[in-house]
């Protein structure tokens, strides 16, 4: 029970409480129901970090072929982090790529979502369908220009 109620009152200490008893092998004493739900909720962040920044990667490529007269280092810099923070993700898990191809074609509605706001253009500028291909996207070299 003591660890338990540590769970609730010191996650941290938690944490390096069931690393312990991980290595030691003390399996009767682990908080097994919160380390599976813990264990989950990573698996999640992770896929959520993924989708987030890949939006952000959206809007801001979208903003750049768009908005072209408002271009700047700040979002050239920004889509540079954005491509550099997924590769390390791919990088750490690389079992999420094919997720990449999943999410991609309901990813760039958020990407969308941004570039509408933060331009305060229309809707209607942008494509309904996404015209990068996830490989353009996360490739260093592309930027987009204006058709």
């Amino acid at each position: 029970m003591y660890t338990y109620n540590l769970y609730k009152t010191d996650f941290y200490a938690w944490t390096q409480e069931q690393v312990s008893l991980l290595t030691t092998q003390q399996w009767d004493q682990l908080d097994t129901i919160n380390l599976i739900e813990e264990i989950e909720t990573l698996g999640r962040k992770e896929r959520q970090e993924l989708r987030n920044r890949l939006a952000i990667l959206l809007g801001h490529l979208l903003k750049w072929q768009f908005q072209s007269e408002k271009r700047s280092n700040s979002w050239l810099s920004t889509i540079r982090e954005q491509r550099i923070q997924i590769k390390l993700l791919l990088s750490d898990s690389p079992i999420l790529k094919p997720y990449l191809d999943e999410v991609f074609v309901t990813v760039y509605e958020l990407g969308l979502a941004l570039a509408i706001r933060e331009t305060e253009l229309g809707e209607q500028v942008f494509p309904e369908i996404c015209p990068y291909t996830l490989d353009q996207t996360l490739n260093p070299e592309f930027l987009p220009e204006l058709n």
